[in-house]
């Protein structure tokens, strides 16, 4: 089934294009990674999946529904950098501000969405973090309290938004576990530029600078990184672990 169908998109800011003539489609509990420059509009596509910008043309189908009737079923796990950390707010109440959609911002908690919100740090394995403040986790464990307030939602797709970014590799490769285990109930989209990281885990691999590039597959090409990054690609193994090189040769990933 069809989770994502997206075609002939075009959007922008301010009747700038900034997405180009976009088309994918993404299927039931697939993992797919979008990589692409900065201001290549990856946060974009992000914001039109959430339904905080309005594309100037073109449609999305979520599950076959509109985006407008699907907003639902799709949770969103921000970098966790977004965070106050001189907030004094612990573990248990960051995750279940993920239910304020449900219940309201005055309204009580049920029993149930606690135990929503127990199950869901269960499964990112901070349950037993519940009490500690937030500002007192390491980087990878702010992410995973992120992933599972989005889970609160009970989200058929999860998007996240550079989720490694500022954490060691070691911490990256535990992460990137989970969210192999999370992907066989959900459908995942992860936007980042880091074309190394991504590589190991997700299904397949999506190259979005305007326009978007997809072959329904993992393979990268050099064909599409030049296309996509506009700058000389020396693909080292596989067509994975990379070095990106400017015209000088001066800068290197």
């Amino acid at each position: 089934m069809k989770a994502i169908e997206i075609k002939n998109l075009y959007a922008g800011y301010d009747n700038k294009v900034t997405l180009e003539n976009i088309n994918l489609v993404v299927e039931e509990r697939e993992f797919l990674g979008i990589i692409g420059p900065n201001g290549g509009g990856k946060t974009t596509l992000l914001k039109i999946l959430l339904g905080l910008i309005k594309p100037f043309k073109g449609e999305i189908k979520i599950f076959g529904q509109s985006l407008d009737k699907a907003l639902s079923q799709i949770g969103y796990v921000p970098q966790y950098s977004n965070f106050d950390l001189n907030y004094p707010i612990n573990v248990w109440d960051v995750t279940m501000m993920g239910r304020m959609g449900n219940t309201g911002l005055l309204k009580k908690f049920s029993k149930d969405d606690k135990s929503i919100v127990e199950d869901s740090l269960r499964k990112v394995e901070l349950l037993e973090f519940r009490n500690r403040l937030v500002k007192n986790l390491s980087g990878g464990e702010r992410q995973r309290v992120l992933i599972a307030r989005a889970l609160t939602t009970k989200p058929k797709i999860l998007l996240l938004d550079e989720p490694t970014a500022s954490v060691d590799s070691k911490t990256g490769k535990n992460f990137y576990e989970l969210l192999d285990k999370l992907n066989e109930e959900i459908t995942i989209i992860l936007v980042s530029h880091d074309i190394g990281a991504i590589s190991q885990s997700v299904k397949k691999i999506a190259c979005l600078n305007r326009t978007l590039i997809f072959h329904d597959s993992k393979e990268l090409t050099p064909e599409m990184l030049e296309a996509t990054y506009h700058c000389p690609i020396d693909l080292i193994a596989h067509g994975v672990p990379h070095r990106v090189l400017d015209d000088s040769h001066l800068e290197t990933h």
